[in-house]
């Protein structure tokens, strides 16, 4: 059997709101993968790149970037352009989990490369398992290449 690592779920959502359910959601989940937040795009690249205020991080790479599309400074599609360019984060899995139901949103995140596309709920009750059921399929039953 191979040992998985523990990995991060690293959360990128610029919504206080949104992102105090989606850790709570993820805590539910009963997932012992710890869980980053950052507000946007650049903070999101800095986690990954360990600069900035993330230098000293540990390293390693999340088990999954839950990216909201429209935050401030950076905007989603542009961080998963970013990520997809850079040959390191090619594999790194993305999720936009976002409010965004514009088609052009959707076609566009494919195309960058997403690994799937979440509409955020408005219920509460629907978020917590949308949320719960990312983080279990992500970090626990997902298994990523090992590394080259």
């Amino acid at each position: 059997m191979i040992k998985k690592e523990l990995r991060t779920i690293l959360l990128v959502e610029d919504s206080r709101a949104d992102a105090e359910m989606a850790i709570d959601a993820l805590n539910e989940a009963h997932l012992v993968n710890p869980v980053v937040h950052v507000e946007d795009g650049v903070d999101c690249l800095d986690y990954l790149y360990s600069r900035g205020a993330w230098a000293t991080r540990e390293p390693g790479d999340p088990a999954v970037v839950l990216l909201d599309i429209k935050m401030p400074r950076m905007n989603g599609l542009d961080v998963l352009t970013h990520m997809r360019e850079d040959e390191r984060m090619r594999r790194i899995p993305v999720v936009i989990l976002s409010s965004s139901r514009e088609e052009s949103d959707l076609a566009r995140s494919w195309d960058l490369g997403a690994n799937a596309y979440v509409i955020k709920p408005v219920d509460v009750d629907q978020f917590f398992e949308a949320v719960r059921t990312l983080g279990q399929f992500w970090a626990v039953l997902n298994q990523a290449p090992e590394k080259d």
